[in-house]
């Protein structure tokens, strides 16, 4: 039971501050807020047995998703921070170690590049958007902001 509610905290608390980074972003460089009502539409759809879209912008909203796709969001950040315990063990969230937060956080960036974006319309790796690499390296740079969350978050709940 334990393990559960540190995993909720720190996957939570990793979620939390990759959302202040985008606060940042968006303040200090005016780089737009991510739109997770696009996720939740998406995942809304998902659950009627659709699964691609060519631009989830032009598929038609759905009641809900704004919250819905919050809700994903922190759910995601929760079972990315399961993979730490179980791949390193429960002493981790004992003794937490940057390396494994770390890992965790750049290899998640899979998530978007491969079932994502190209499920939502913006290919794979964001090939179909207008500047491809720019958001690959802002996809990144949030996924390793995820796993020094992942770090903080444990190192302070322990």
């Amino acid at each position: 039971m334990q393990t559960t509610i540190s995993v909720l905290i720190i996957g939570s608390g990793a979620t939390a501050i990759t959302d202040a980074w985008a606060l940042a972003r968006r303040r200090l460089f005016a780089v737009p807020l991510p739109d997770w009502g696009l996720v939740g539409r998406w995942v809304a759809h998902l659950f009627r047995g659709r699964l691609w879209h060519q631009n989830i912008a032009r598929t038609p909203g759905v009641r809900g998703e704004r919250a819905l796709g919050w809700a994903t969001h922190y759910f995601v950040g929760i079972v990315f921070a399961a993979l730490i315990p179980a791949l390193w063990g429960e002493q981790w969230l004992r003794e937490p170690r940057l390396l494994p937060a770390m890992l965790v956080g750049v290899i998640s960036v899979a998530a978007p590049f491969f079932i994502m974006q190209p499920a939502m319309g913006a290919g794979i790796a964001a090939s179909r958007t207008p500047r491809p690499w720019i958001a690959r390296l802002q996809s990144l740079a949030t996924h390793a902001v995820f796993g020094l969350g992942l770090f903080v978050s444990a190192w302070i709940s322990r």
